[in-house]
């Protein structure tokens, strides 16, 4: 029997994982690609956060940051068209718009505001037709905004659906449905997550440092995506405490990248105690980076 997920209340964060079935290593360059743009996609969908991610061959973790869904400013006909465009393609996008125009003229009998791609409303004098009040059509897809599972669900049924389609394979992608971890607690314990997170491809030996992988939240973020960046940065007591602050890039990644470099100290083997071996980056470079308390040099 499934146990039910142990959910938070409000704002809150999880730390998801999946695998894929058989612990098969299928993800390549492109599949990775994919997967990461997905997530992007429905990031801004959903509302639903993230954090920080790493993507391996053969498993995910993501750190993401729920919205209180009391909180969501409810959906309106622009909003919804502009969030669909991130998921779906142009055909589906414009079957929506016209049967939000359906439903505004069959509230309207006289003339309705019709929606342009740009947002704008323009006048019709179209004639009338039974439809779904607009509020309906909304309704639809509200209900996945701001849900955990819906993101988690949407993410890994699309990627199987590419995939399977791509390799000309069917059946199921992932070993079981995704376990979930609810991260409470203070700056601190979300910080330690994202940085065990960004810290695999180390652990791994794929990379010397995070920055060198590609398909991680740190990485993204030090190349330059704003997104990955504020996603970073709303862990930081400041923001936690206010939403309506904006994080300082300049100043969330010295401090992350400092916390990176201690948690990420390697550990030799200790046979007398069985304790294993950790890769990770040597005292002196941990040292250096204190030093310089994070912050990069220009080069």
């Amino acid at each position: 029997m499934r146990q039910a997920r142990l959910l938070g209340k409000g704002h809150c964060f999880y730390h998801c994982i999946s695998r894929v079935v058989d612990q098969r290593f299928i993800f390549g360059t492109e599949e990775k690609e994919f997967f990461r743009k997905t997530m992007r996609n429905l990031e801004k969908f959903t509302g639903v956060q993230v954090v920080t991610y790493y993507i391996m061959d053969n498993h995910i973790h993501l750190l993401l940051g729920v919205p209180d869904k009391d909180e969501l400013p409810p959906l309106n006909e622009a909003e919804l068209l502009e969030c669909l465009s991130a998921i779906y393609d142009a055909p589906t996008v414009l079957g929506v718009k016209q049967e939000l125009q359906r439903a505004a003229e069959a509230n309207n009998p006289n003339g309705h505001q019709e929606i342009d791609p740009a947002g704008e409303s323009v006048e019709s004098d179209r004639a009338t037709s039974p439809a779904l009040p607009c509020n309906a059509v909304l309704e639809r897809y509200e209900y996945r905004r701001g849900s955990l599972s819906e993101f988690m669900k949407s993410l890994k049924q699309r990627f199987t659906q590419w995939y399977n389609r791509t390799k000309g394979r069917k059946g199921t992608l992932w070993e079981s449905r995704y376990k979930s971890v609810l991260v409470e607690g203070a700056e601190s314990a979300l910080m330690t997550m994202a940085a065990y997170i960004d810290l695999n491809p180390v652990r791994a030996g794929v990379a010397d440092t995070p920055e060198e992988y590609r398909w991680c939240g740190y990485s993204e973020a030090m190349a330059g995506n704003m997104v990955a960046r504020t996603g970073l940065g709303t862990i930081l007591s400041e923001t936690l405490q206010d939403s309506g602050i904006r994080a300082d890039w300049r100043r969330t990644h010295k401090r992350y990248r400092q916390l990176l470099f201690e948690e990420g100290e390697e550990v030799g083997e200790d046979e007398r105690n069985g304790r294993p071996g950790r890769k990770g980056f040597s005292r002196e470079k941990v040292e250096e980076v204190i030093a310089r308390k994070g912050k990069l040099s220009v080069p």
